[in-house]
């Protein structure tokens, strides 16, 4: 038997990092994103001779055994083998399964487009598709953003297994004991002109996005309420309520004004989101056109996003190819995650 699934990479227009805990938790985080025609895909095929075998493409790891209940986390693909664990102990009466797990993603780990949780969305839906397990949309995002925080104790949020499970522009709320998304109905004309205006441009820098977060964290947790970490982080939070009015206005040079005081309190929240070279792209993105511009995800590199007049596009396009990064094109996608049966 043969599945195979894919699911959309995103991009966070505003409120990135309010996701994380202990600041969801404590003040509820608030975050605009949407996803885009870039994806991560799995492929699964069950085996006869008792073994597993986890195949990851794009960045050229493998992992063979025995197929055992439980896979120690060890070494190499942990998110393959805490998925196949988690399944197997909570969806298959704790029975191995003999199965070949391949998968490829359409942008580095560490773009800041949530490539490693989209990939989590991507396999456990071909798991779903396999076994015919009965997970709806939040159940998939939530175990996803189980086994990534939980089972592997890799420092995140959760907007990006929400975005990857539902797709197409989300409102997102997260709380202690919930989380909403809201499904934004944004117009074709409204969608065509945010696309006008938006340069993606990979820096060439993947990043741990980890002491970002736990710079947050601290933040977060500090008693001392005048720290400028979590007021910025409260200005974040605000920056995706103004977004989110601005989008369905269709106020797209209002969204570039949020993006650039959202940017600016962005790195007030930790000293790795920006450095050097960063700045230095920006400069010579602003010099060419740019209006505003941020990293996407916890940032430290990755990809940016960037605000331009469409008549001045080609002009910022034509100078970054001379730096070291690479401009992508994109459109944006109107679904989530989905697998079906060869």
């Amino acid at each position: 038997m043969i599945v195979r699934s894919k699911a959309p990479l995103r991009i966070g227009l505003a409120g990135g990092g309010t996701d994380v805990s202990p600041y969801s938790d404590k003040y509820g985080g608030y975050i605009l994103n949407v996803t885009l025609d870039m994806f991560a895909y799995a492929t699964i095929q069950t085996r006869d001779d008792g073994k597993v075998h986890f195949n990851a493409q794009d960045i050229e790891q493998t992992f063979e055994s025995d197929a055992l209940p439980e896979l120690a986390l060890d070494d190499t693909l942990i998110l393959h083998k805490a998925i196949y664990n988690r399944v197997v102990r909570d969806y298959n009466q704790g029975e191995p399964l003999a199965i070949d797990v391949i998968t490829h993603s359409d942008a580095p780990p560490g773009s800041g487009l949530g490539s490693s949780s989209t990939m989590v969305v991507a396999i456990l839906a071909a798991y779903r598709e396999l076994l015919k397990l009965p997970l709806g949309e939040y159940d998939l995002a939530h175990l996803a953003y189980e086994i990534e925080r939980e089972d592997c104790k890799l420092s995140g949020g959760k907007q990006d297994q929400y975005a990857a499970t539902f797709g197409g522009f989300n409102f997102m709320e997260f709380h202690e004991d919930r989380v909403l998304v809201n499904p934004l109905r944004i117009r074709t004309d409204i969608q065509n002109e945010l696309e006008s205006q938006i340069v993606l441009y990979f820096t060439g820098v993947s990043r741990d996005s980890g002491k970002i977060i736990d710079d947050q964290i601290k933040a977060s947790s500090s008693s001392e309420s005048k720290d400028k970490s979590l007021y910025a982080l409260h200005a974040v939070k605000q920056s995706a309520f103004e977004m989110k009015e601005c989008l369905l206005r269709n106020d797209i040079e209002g969204m570039s004004n949020v993006l650039k005081s959202a940017w600016l309190a962005k790195k007030s929240t930790s000293a790795s989101i920006s450095n050097s070279y960063i700045e230095e792209v920006a400069q010579l993105a602003i010099d060419h056109g740019a209006k505003s511009l941020k990293l996407s995800g916890a940032g430290g590199g990755g990809f940016m996003m960037m605000f331009v007049d469409p008549i001045h596009k080609q002009p910022l396009i034509k100078a970054l190819k001379q730096t070291s990064g690479q401009v992508h094109s994109f459109q944006f996608t109107n679904f989530g995650v989905t697998a079906w049966t060869v």
